[in-house]
């Protein structure tokens, strides 16, 4: 999903980069059979669904792969999660989000806040074909906004093995209506108290856009990523006013990385 993931992933940034040392230790003492590459730089996102302002976070990434298998595609925007299963083409998982709290200053109007949303839902995935991956999945709101939000994504992908990686493709973000209330609804109470105009948005699709990605090794070790996001709120969303006063239907976000593989022959 874009961004919106602030001081929690900071905090398990730094949790994967004790573990991937712990698992390149491990590595070496099996003779390093298994490589492991972490994707970590900044990236600028959305401060909130709907936001104009934009903040920086971390982008990170964490893969596994045999050594002599090309590590496995992952698009740059994914929720945390790995594969638990995988069945030929097909692989489902755990998926994970993180959204920072929204207060009335940030909306410049007196709106309750939304407190920081910790998702945790799935996704399934299906590989038609070495180039073109189609991938589903929805998170519940265990705080904060606590509905449903889910996304739909397809990715064209070129590559030469791990060498360079180059995807693209659209983008369908959706949300129940509990989800789309927290962010772009108005409440008669809360129409009083801010001046805006009461407004009641349903479930549905919340965006449609598309997403870039590019990575290239630099060597034996060391490589570089990029992304580029950029998500259009349509519907309800587009239309609340909340993003009318304070926010903006192009909702873009963009990453940069360095990137280090563990494991392995040097």
């Amino acid at each position: 999903m874009p961004g919106y993931r602030f001081s929690v992933s900071t905090l398990l940034s730094a949790s994967l980069c004790v573990a991937l040392t712990a698992t390149a230790s491990a590595q070496e003492g099996e003779g390093g059979t298994k490589r492991t590459r972490l994707i970590l730089g900044p990236q600028l996102s959305p401060a909130w669904p709907g936001a104009k302002d934009m903040t920086i976070g971390p982008y990170v990434d964490l893969s596994r792969s045999p050594e002599g298998t090309p590590f496995e595609f992952e698009a740059p925007d994914e929720s945390f999660g790995s594969p638990l299963v995988h069945a030929g083409d097909f692989a489902f998982g755990p998926a994970f989000g993180f959204i920072g709290k929204r207060t009335a200053a940030d909306v410049e109007a007196n709106l309750p806040k939304v407190g920081l949303s910790i998702e945790a839902g799935g996704f399934a995935q299906v590989s038609l074909t070495p180039e073109f991956r189609i991938r589903v999945e929805g998170r519940k709101g265990l705080s904060g906004h606590k509905g449903w939000v889910g996304e739909v994504s397809a990715d064209y992908i070129a590559r030469d093995g791990d060498d360079w990686l180059f995807s693209i493709g659209p983008r369908v973000t959706l949300g129940d209506a509990k989800y789309q209330r927290a962010y772009f609804g108005v409440t008669p109470t809360a129409s009083t108290a801010s001046g805006l105009a009461a407004f009641d948005p349903g479930g549905g699709v919340q965006s449609v856009g598309v997403t870039a990605g590019y990575l290239r090794q630099l060597g034996k070790r060391w490589g570089i990523g990029v992304y580029g996001r950029y998500d259009r709120l349509i519907g309800d969303a587009a239309d609340s006013p909340v993003v009318r006063h304070s926010g903006s239907r192009s909702q873009p976000s963009a990453g940069i990385a360095l990137s280090y593989t563990f494991g392995g022959e040097r």
